[in-house]
């Protein structure tokens, strides 16, 4: 089921009220889709980061547009302020429940590798999946259980669990989390060569005193 979120018509462009837009606490936004009329609307900024926080970034919502008819959406792009960080506009695609759609979910990797408590560095190269599902059957995240990980062992993409609702895009090879061998610390120790003849100190002194008597 899509989590709600309401959303208000914006028809004033100009940067003066959408600078006031931000300061009241929303977020100018733009709605489209494939064959579908772009809307612009805006959005509580608190209620959208909660939705993002507690539904995920490839959550659906059901976009209650004032004086319009609810429309299902995914978050698609956002944009931030380079300095504060605060979202300063975000982009809503409307979604086809009936329609795959290619999307980035993100891998958490689960246990702790066998490799890891043998000295082992535990790696993760990948840490999101090109997935392709239908808007309900994206997954939330893709769970990668790594505990018989050994030293020298790694898990491929073509190592994960297949499902019948999502298929995965990237390379079959690419690897998603390994377990090098420990760093090993070169010391290089400088070796006494004793195959040379000892140097025995005022050696030359005596042989000069012994040239001058004779």
């Amino acid at each position: 089921m899509a989590i709600t979120l309401k959303a208000n018509k914006r028809e004033d462009h100009r940067h003066a009220t959408t600078k006031a837009l931000r300061l009241e606490g929303f977020i100018p936004a733009v709605v489209y889709g494939k064959e579908k009329e772009s809307k612009t609307i805006s959005v509580n900024s608190i209620d959208l980061l909660k939705t993002v926080r507690d539904e995920g970034r490839n959550a659906i919502i059901s976009l209650d547009i004032e004086n319009d008819e609810p429309v299902d959406v995914m978050l698609h792009e956002y944009q931030t302020d380079p300095v504060k960080r605060d979202v300063i506009h975000v982009d809503f695609y409307i979604v086809d429940m009936k329609e795959e759609m290619d999307v980035e979910v993100t891998i958490r990797l689960e246990g702790d590798a066998v490799g890891a408590h043998e000295g082992g560095i535990l790696q993760q190269p990948m840490y999101e999946l090109q997935v392709r599902a239908k808007p309900r059957d994206i997954p939330e995240e893709i769970v990668v259980n790594v505990e018989e990980l050994d030293i020298g062992d790694s898990i491929s993409v073509s190592d994960l669990p297949k499902s019948d609702l999502y298929e995965f895009l990237d390379d079959e090879e690419a690897t998603v989390a390994t377990v090098l061998p420990p760093e090993e610390e070169e010391e290089e120790e400088e070796e006494a060569d004793f195959s040379a003849e000892p140097e025995l100190v005022g050696a030359e002194d005596e042989d000069d005193e012994e040239e001058e008597e004779n």
